[in-house]
């Protein structure tokens, strides 16, 4: 069932976007050699507390931490641990949290020093990929038209998108309908309405797009072991067309 949202729930949605926002580049700010994930973890947990905020994936389906960090081949929903970032790594920060009932999901890939130009172009079209799907989220199109979007977008630059998982309905709940696929026909699925809000989340690879369960049994990795990337963003369908509520502009 999908359920749409007031103005007035979009709005206090929106309040907790922006504090969202502003925990990611704080938590953007701490990447760097050296650190370990599971001290993201720690001053993610920190900001989101000291926001006002909820954690919102702690506890959810088991999982053990504030965020999820996800490492080069790793793609998404990796647990936080010792394993520290080197230098030329690319990590996924994906962190959400609730504000007044209401869950905010985003994730961003962030360079670990410096990277080579391969990676960094990996993450460019990851991130375009993101706003080309976000055009194409307004009222009266369908959901397909955006994983078309990404789709055509991804490949024509010589990569792949997971099929395996995908985008979601977000609100009361992290995760509700529908599912937003970032690959399929333009014209299919269900109709997009004002007062739906959902998460776009291009998860791209260098090779396949066939994925394997992390060993530590949350996260999802590359089955051919090749780089990922992921960028996330929750998005109300409105009058005016799709607003970005996880972003702090």
């Amino acid at each position: 069932m999908i359920s749409l949202k007031s103005l007035q729930e979009i709005s206090v949605m929106r309040e907790g976007g922006r504090k969202l926002a502003q925990v990611m580049a704080q938590l953007i700010s701490l990447v760097r050699p050296g650190i370990p994930t599971r001290e993201l973890d720690r001053a993610a947990r920190a900001l989101i507390l000291d926001s006002g905020g909820e954690l919102a994936f702690e506890g959810y389906d088991g999982f053990p931490g504030a965020i999820c960090t996800s490492i080069n081949e790793e793609v998404v929903h990796s647990v936080p641990s010792s394993r520290v970032l080197k230098e030329g790594d690319i990590v996924t920060l994906d962190i959400g949290l609730t504000w007044q009932g209401w869950f905010l999901d985003m994730a961003r890939t962030v360079p670990v020093g410096n990277i080579d130009k391969a990676t960094m172009r990996l993450c460019k079209v990851t991130q375009e990929s993101l706003d080309i799907g976000m055009k194409k989220a307004k009222a009266g199109n369908k959901v397909g038209g955006i994983g078309y979007a990404v789709q055509q977008f991804v490949e024509k630059n010589g990569y792949n998108v997971v099929r395996e998982l995908c985008g979601h309905g977000i609100g009361k709940n992290l995760h509700e309908d529908p599912k937003v696929l970032n690959y399929g026909e333009r014209d299919t699925g269900l109709v997009l309405k004002e007062g739906m809000v959902i998460c776009i989340e291009p998860m791209v690879t260098v090779g396949d797009w066939k994925l394997k369960r992390s060993k530590d049994g949350h996260g999802f990795e590359t089955k051919d072991g090749s780089l990922s990337c992921h960028f996330e963003d929750t998005v109300a369908i409105t009058s005016s067309g799709p607003q970005v509520l996880t972003r702090s502009e």
